[in-house]
């Protein structure tokens, strides 16, 4: 496992369920963190409860390309090297990560190595039936970092899917679908799936990894 002592990451979508569970855990591995968000107010709770600076703390909207860059020139300045991008934002379409990259490529380009992890959600292996848009904006999600990561097999900068099934977060607080969130896998545990992601060693990658909950959760 690689250290994250001193490591410089980038969270995106901090101040959701697993994104302030995952920040937790980064923080306590000594990391030292960029988090961004859409909900201003959320954001200074997660970084106060992780000793994060307000410096540190980027209102961001995906889904506004001005936005991205604009945020992306602020994090640059109070992190030059960015040695881990996390990409949190489930819900996010597939033209914000495509900023996202634009924003964040480069200077992983120019130092040669890095390493970002995307979480398309399951629903970027397995389409659902009446998910058909979502489904298909995963899809091009996963077909796009496979054709960065392509791109940039001769480099050390490493990319990582993360697939996602049911989670017990907030997301289900405002979503008009039947489910059972004692079945599904816990916030924290998803924030260890990504924390130890984020270890993994420079001498390997890993390519995809899949979590799910053990049962159905929908009703």
């Amino acid at each position: 496992m690689e250290s994250l002592k001193d490591k410089n990451v980038v969270l995106i979508g901090a101040s959701g369920g697993i994104g302030e569970k995952t920040v937790k855990l980064l923080a306590g591995s000594g990391a030292n963190l960029c988090i961004t968000g859409r909900d201003m107010l959320k954001l200074k709770a997660v970084a106060e409860m992780a000793s994060i600076p307000l410096s540190h703390v980027f209102e961001m909207d995906l889904a506004d390309e001005l936005s991205v860059r604009n945020c992306f020139t602020l994090i640059q300045a109070q992190m030059p090297v960015i040695d881990i991008e996390c990409r949190l934002s489930l819900n996010t379409n597939l033209v914000g990560v495509f900023y996202l990259m634009q924003s964040v490529l480069p200077g992983m380009k120019e130092q040669k190595k890095g390493l970002i992890i995307n979480i398309p959600g399951v629903l970027g292996k397995v389409p659902m039936a009446g998910a058909a848009a979502y489904s298909a904006s995963k899809f091009g999600l996963v077909g796009m970092m496979q054709s960065i990561r392509e791109e940039i097999k001769r480099t050390e900068i490493r990319i990582t899917n993360l697939f996602l099934g049911g989670v017990d977060s907030p997301f289900w607080d405002h979503i008009d679908l039947r489910v059972q969130r004692d079945k599904m896998v816990m916030a924290e545990e998803a924030a260890k799936a990504i924390w130890f992601l984020c270890q993994q060693p420079r001498s390997g990658v890993v390519s995809e990894m899949v979590l799910q909950p053990f049962n159905h959760q929908a009703i």
